[in-house]
């Protein structure tokens, strides 16, 4: 037996800017996965892992809900903000993932290197929110699958999504991996239903295709749709989690082999982004396609006027007959518990990186899914199925207003010589796109934010007086909201990644360090606290390739 380890872990540096490598999270079967420093599209196998880890999230309950919800309500008019943010999503990550590759340190230690303490407790606490944002469509997805599997009411579903989390991590000692396998493998089978269900509804192509390339937004209620279908794809949680992942990988330390970690990493989030791209655009397709069918019945219209994820199993009928709210229940409780394992990995480094602060995984999932709980439990109660699934809404909507927050260092550094480098630094085309949609999804923010808010206030049954007060409390938060934007983009980074400077001026590019202790000091890669948390679980050696 192991001596038990502490539930509380703090690095005892007295350096507030340094970081360790104490595991985050105990592992009692560690493997290491070496890169062999050699030119082969093999390697790419050594690669594999954290780009299907993090795009787990992007076929979570939330993306779920609000696709179900883009497609009734405004058929395939949003089908353009699924392919801007998949695309986007592509671009970030792929940064995401250069940044760790790189600087051997995930986004969240170098916003506690770079930033003042305050800015930097302020992008603490944010990320936090984003990680309990989302993971309250993983607590009311949960309630949701047991209320169609046992008839359970949905405010006691959401109580009893506590204890789904500590049995997944009690079954965490039978391999995380083949656990994460056989979820993935769940979700993939319903989203194949969604597939096959296309050709029972007929979509219409030329629909499809201009929802997919002609961007419209008619209404507030499509912009708000809009922000939540962004703020489900492109999570600023992820990015903390894609900079974190990659630093298990023993990579070349050479300009050729960065740069090659850096190519297959793209090529490997790619693909997996791809998948959830059409599993995305199909479950769209199948919502728009029957919901606004001129055959529908009675009953299916009015599912598919109030259509949340409990509701959502008649679109499936044709595929899977009476089986169709039972199946679909259960790879919703499969997709919210694997939404659950990235949440918890993101959290970890979050705490980690801004805070230098480390809680044993059970705590920190805990501490996580009471915090979620609280909200979707007194929506349950309040609203019930509906009001829950309108809270799923609102939490998409709040990733997509705190992506800013996270999307502007991750620019900022990676755009940064002095952090990246001259060779690995984002060329001026790929800055340039980064930052217009960056810009892009602001500005929507910023939109929605206006508009809803002076409707609000149209609206509201209160005096004149009250009013005008609202009026500037509002306001007042809109320019606290822009001014910390304006801070992180406008503000210069002054902290160099040290080991770049002596890895230029001593190596070409296609030569590793020379010095084996230099290299063990300064890049520390892999990553001790990553390595236990990886898939898929195995070694690469020279003897594979």
């Amino acid at each position: 037996m192991p001596p038990e380890q502490p539930q509380f872990i703090s690095s005892t540096g007295g350096n507030n800017h340094s970081f360790t490598n104490a595991p985050l999270i105990d592992s009692i079967d560690v493997h290491q996965i070496e890169v062999p420093d050699r030119r082969s599209w093999k390697n790419l196998f050594a690669y594999m892992g954290p780009g299907f880890l993090v795009s787990i999230a992007y076929i979570d309950p939330g993306n779920f809900e609000t696709d179900l919800q883009s497609g009734a309500q405004y058929k395939y008019e949003l089908l353009w903000i699924v392919l801007l943010a998949s695309c986007a999503a592509l671009l970030i990550q792929s940064m995401a993932a250069n940044l760790g590759v790189v600087t051997g340190k995930h986004l969240a230690e170098h916003c506690r290197a770079e930033y003042p303490r305050v800015p930097n407790i302020i992008l603490w606490i944010i990320a936090e929110i984003s990680v309990v944002a989302c993971d309250i469509p993983e607590v009311i997805g949960t309630a949701f699958a047991l209320n169609m599997l046992f008839s359970i009411p949905v405010w006691i579903g959401v109580l009893l999504t506590g204890l789904s989390t500590l049995i997944l991590l009690a079954l965490q000692q039978y391999g995380i991996r083949k656990l994460e396998f056989l979820i993935a493998f769940l979700v993939f089978t319903i989203c194949a239903c969604f597939m096959v269900e296309l050709g029972y509804a007929k979509p219409d192509a030329k629909e499809v295709v201009k929802g997919l390339f002609v961007p419209q937004l008619k209404g507030n209620g499509a912009t708000g749709l809009a922000i939540s279908l962004l703020g489900a794809l492109v999570m600023p949680h992820n990015l903390f989690l894609h900079s974190a992942l990659v630093l298990s990988r023993k990579i070349p330390r050479s300009v050729r082999g960065i740069k090659e970690a850096c190519r297959f990493y793209m090529i490997e989030s790619g693909f997996a982004l791809m998948v959830a791209f059409f599993i995305n655009i199909s479950v769209i397709s199948v919502s728009g396609a029957v919901c606004n069918s001129s055959n529908l019945s009675a009953d299916d219209q009015k599912s598919c006027d109030d259509l949340d994820l409990n509701k959502a199993s008649f679109l499936l009928r044709n595929v899977l007959g009476k089986w169709s709210s039972k199946l679909f229940a259960i790879a919703l409780l499969a997709s919210g518990q694997s939404s659950t394992i990235t949440g918890t990995y993101a959290g970890q480094y979050v705490m980690q990186g801004f805070l230098d602060l480390r809680l044993k995984p059970w705590i920190r999932n805990m501490l996580t899914r009471c915090l979620a709980i609280t909200p979707s439990l007194v929506v349950a109660l309040i609203g019930g199925s509906s009001g829950a699934g309108e809270l799923i809404i609102i939490a998409s909507m709040i990733l997509s207003f705190a992506l800013p927050f996270a999307l502007t260092p991750l620019l900022k550094f990676t755009s940064s010589k002095t952090k990246m480098g001259e060779h690995h630094v984002n060329s001026f085309m790929i800055s340039a796109v980064t930052w217009i949609i960056g810009s892009l999804i602001m500005t929507m923010n910023i939109y929605y934010l206006i508009s809803s808010f002076i409707k609000l206030l149209l609206h509201a049954k209160m005096k004149i007086v009250g009013k005008v007060f609202l009026g500037v409390l509002g306001f007042f938060g809109v320019a606290v909201y822009l001014a910390g934007i304006a801070y992180l983009v406008f503000r210069k980074n002054r902290k160099a990644t040290p080991f770049l400077e002596l890895r230029s001026a001593t190596q070409d590019d296609d030569q590793q360090m020379g010095n084996e202790h230099c290299n063990e000091s300064l890049y520390h890669l892999p990553r001790e606290d990553i390595v236990s948390m990886q898939l898929p679980e195995r070694i690469i050696s020279q003897a594979d390739i």
